[in-house]
């Protein structure tokens, strides 16, 4: 890794982001080390029209190239808690292990990342691994393990970032908008989502 790819840090960091529009925040512990990531984060979301009040918390853990290798994930509900376990093998494939002990083997496409909805965090990792932040004029279409919370659904959807002067496009199932991220490429405003506190 070059100079210039290195992480501007200082890591271990704590990073949080506050809902522009609803109340809910999000706070993650990073450990950066080149394009390697390990995360502890946690979700808070008190209840509006569309989701119950919810938390969620989760460990990440890519691999040096920024590729998800496992991630764990807690939402809690008033009624209920629920856990969702997914690692990436050697072969690609996804093993995904839902809220009732059932395991399934999936391709998801080729997805190398997983985007958790709500989450400010999780948007960062596509958007480091292929650095597409780095380089105006650079797209990216990828394939992305995609998780909903509270309700722990999982499935696969295609997101397409595309560096501008002001920032990253970012096209996804949930709409399109414009991101900026800081030095290392994680995500200080994405519009309608999150802004980092």
């Amino acid at each position: 890794m070059s100079e210039a790819e290195e992480p501007k840090g200082p890591w271990p960091a704590i990073l949080t982001w506050g809902a522009q529009h609803e109340p809910r925040m999000e706070s993650a512990r990073l450990q950066v080390a080149g394009g390697r990531v390990k995360a502890y984060g946690r979700m808070v979301a008190a209840a509006t029209p569309s989701h119950p009040a919810f938390s969620a918390s989760y460990d990440l853990h890519t691999d040096d190239a920024g590729a998800t290798k496992r991630l764990s994930l807690t939402v809690t509900l008033a009624e209920r808690e629920r856990q969702l376990s997914i690692a990436r093998d050697e072969e690609g494939m996804w093993l995904v292990q839902d809220h009732s002990g059932q395991t399934s083997r999936e391709a998801f496409d080729g997805a190398l990342d997983v985007d958790v909805i709500f989450s400010a965090f999780f948007n960062a990792l596509p958007i480091r691994r292929t650095s597409v932040y780095r380089t105006v004029g650079e797209t990216v279409t990828l394939p992305v393990v995609y998780v909903r919370v509270p309700d722990l659904s999982v499935d696969v959807s295609t997101i397409t970032y595309a560096c501008e002067p002001d920032g990253i496009k970012v096209h996804s199932p949930v709409g399109q908008t414009m991101v900026t991220v800081d030095a290392d490429g994680f995500i200080l405003d994405y519009p309608g989502l999150a802004t980092r506190i």
